[in-house]
């Protein structure tokens, strides 16, 4: 502690003094009648040296005296109540016992005693908050200019920013009022900030009040509420930030420190979707979890959603050691009670995947590991062969080996007739899975998901980095859609899903409506406070081989259902896989892969996909 802290302590010790004499003669004064006051007035100076002999001690032993008042909250409010009440306990004790021993004379009116106990609960707690109050003031004051912050939302996350800005004086952020849309909460205040109106009404509040900045404190709030209040500040010229999403917190707690920019995940945020907790626990939960392409996007999400179950052990496989690094200090700072082993491995290697899996004996496995990019997998068609086909090929025959309890494949609607070589590669890894769980009858499954914002190498970062350097952003073209999902709710149903697999299902999660990417592009643009076309340009450099213009959830002839969760669809008729063919082709595509024969491989994969129509890569 400073020596400054130690001088504003010493002059707390010194008020306690004072106002432990004014408690035990108000006490005195407020039971009695004036002409009696005399008469009890040598009562009531033992009393005092009584108090103060035993209250400064115990309000020490409390730690009363080692605090930082300017910080108070309600923990050190219970800490006040316990030490005076403590204290007053005490001292009523000595005073009974020498009323009893007959040691004061003349004696004292006992019911005095419990109203020195309330009276220095009041002097003693109101001279802590009344130094807090005054150290807001001041901080306000010395630290210049305050901004005037409206909070979008009334509910639990809105009244924790509040106390936390609260808390925190030297933000110089002071809140101003609230916009919710409950009728109950309108003109009530919270925290003493009070709810103004509702959201509908922020164009209007913005124009009639001084408000510098706009908190957006709805977990669950969607894209459009979203975009409408971004929109209405960035006219303004007034910064908005935001609370991270529903799927965000999981796992995590509401804070200042977490309030951001608002993003582009953020205005295409949807609705929540409640989960099957008790199902997911019971499949998670205490069971020792393996996660392939633990180092990627997907791959360190599913950890973060799993780690929350408690697994007994969490196996972390992937074959970066950066990105494995990164994700294992993460979970171990996150969770440090939890089991969590970090593997550096390629799933190409058998032996050693087969090391691995005896050694930790998994029952649950997902399998995120794969290359995923599809300008590259063009370029490199052996690479995604070997990783993605003959590297989902290990790690389910071993898991069956081992008789894994459950397995997860995280697949793509690339793999949905495939034009690629990256989505071809994933139909097939889809095969060696449902033949699996078909031939064992073991319920492995398949998750289905469009593109996912924020991913290494996918479209957002892309455009940011367009942007930083002054443009142009590239496109393909104007009409160009895509299926968006953020990684934590295509995560958070993936788990969903994976809880629901009886064997040889294929899952589609729900992903919405497609979304422009010329719309996605010019909205990171306004993000990044410019303007499309005249501060950053955009450009078409034409569809390239392969590519569609709007992406398939579906196959021909083969239809989805609804499950339980509304969110994710699974195949109604089980797709039949002929293993014998499979195993087959797998040696084949093994074979041309080892000699590098790529157009061989293309069309060994075109003749195996009853919808397969991968071209060879021209640029």
């Amino acid at each position: 502690m400073s020596s400054r802290s130690h001088v504003r302590n010493r002059f707390v010790l010194i008020g306690d003094l004072a106002l432990t004499i004014v408690s035990v003669l108000g006490s005195f004064a407020l039971r009695l009648d004036v002409s009696e006051l005399p008469f009890y007035f040598p009562a009531a100076l033992v009393m005092c040296a009584v108090a103060l002999l035993v209250k400064i001690p115990v309000y020490y032993f409390f730690g009363l005296y080692r605090r930082l008042w300017v910080y108070a909250s309600t923990n050190e409010l219970r800490l006040i109540t316990f030490a005076v009440s403590a204290a007053s306990v005490l001292t009523s004790g000595v005073m009974l016992l020498l009323i009893g021993f007959d040691l004061i004379k003349p004696g004292m009116p006992r019911s005095a005693l419990g109203i020195d106990w309330l009276i220095s609960l009041i002097l003693i707690g109101g001279s802590r908050f009344v130094l807090r109050i005054l150290a807001e003031q001041s901080s306000a004051q010395v630290n210049g200019k305050t901004r005037h912050v409206l909070i979008l939302g009334a509910g639990d996350a809105g009244a924790l920013v509040v106390r936390e800005l609260q808390k925190a004086p030297q933000l110089n952020l002071i809140p101003v009022g609230f916009l919710d849309d409950d009728p109950a909460k309108q003109n009530h205040n919270i925290y003493g900030v009070t709810v103004i109106g509702k959201i509908d009404q922020l164009e209007k509040t913005l124009d009639t009040k001084q408000v510098d900045e706009v908190i957006i404190a709805i977990p669950s709030a969607p894209g459009h509420i979203i975009r409408l209040v971004n929109d209405e500040c960035r006219k303004r010229g007034i910064t908005s930030r935001i609370i991270p999403g529903f799927y965000e917190l999981i796992g995590g707690k509401v804070s200042v420190n977490r309030l951001r920019e608002v993003d582009i995940s953020d205005l295409l945020r949807r609705e929540p979707a409640a989960i099957d907790d008790r199902l997911i626990g019971s499949i998670f939960g205490g069971k020792r979890v393996l996660v392939t392409g633990a180092g990627g996007s997907i791959g360190r999400e599913i950890c973060r959603q799993v780690a929350r179950w408690n697994p007994t052990e969490l196996v972390l496989l992937g074959h970066g050691e950066n990105s494995i690094f990164e994700a294992l200090m993460e979970l171990n700072d996150d969770f440090p009670a939890l089991t969590i082993q970090a593997v550096i491995a390629d799933v190409r290697d058998l032996n050693r995947i087969e090391r691995i899996f005896k050694e930790h004996q998994p029952q649950v496995v997902f399998h995120a590991a794969a290359h995923k990019h599809v300008p590259l997998m063009e370029a490199n068609v052996e690479e995604a062969v070997t990783n993605n086909i003959l590297g989902t090929k290990n790690v389910v025959e071993t898991a069956t080996r081992h008789k894994v309890e459950r397995l997860v494949l995280i697949s793509t609607d690339k793999a949905v007739r495939p034009a690629t070589v990256m989505g071809a590669t994933k139909r097939i890894a889809e095969m060696i899975v449902l033949d699996a769980a078909q031939r064992n009858n073991l319920p492995y499954s398949v998750v289905r998901f469009g593109n996912v914002l924020g991913s290494r190498g996918s479209v957002v970062p892309t455009f940011k980095n367009q942007i930083a350097r002054g443009g142009p952003i590239t496109l393909t073209h104007p009409d160009m859609q895509r299926y968006f999902m953020t990684i934590p709710e295509a995560v958070h149903l993936v788990l969903q899903a994976a809880s629901m697999g009886v064997g040889g299902d294929v899952f589609m999660l729900n992903m919405g409506e497609q979304v422009r990417i010329l719309d996605l592009a010019e909205d990171l643009i306004r993000l990044s406070g410019l303007e499309p076309y005249r501060d950053i340009d955009i450009q078409f450099t034409g569809i390239r081989p392969g590519e569609k213009l709007r992406e398939d959830l579906f196959e021909d002839g083969v239809d989805f259902e609804r499950t339980e969760h509304s969110e994710i669809f699974r195949m109604t008729k089980e797709e039949h896989v002929d293993g014998a063919s499979l195993t087959q082709i797998l040696d084949q595509l093994a074979d041309l892969a080892l000699h590098s024969r790529t157009d061989d491989l293309i069309q060994t994969i075109n003749h195996f996909l009853p919808s397969g129509s991968v071209q060879p890569w021209v640029e």
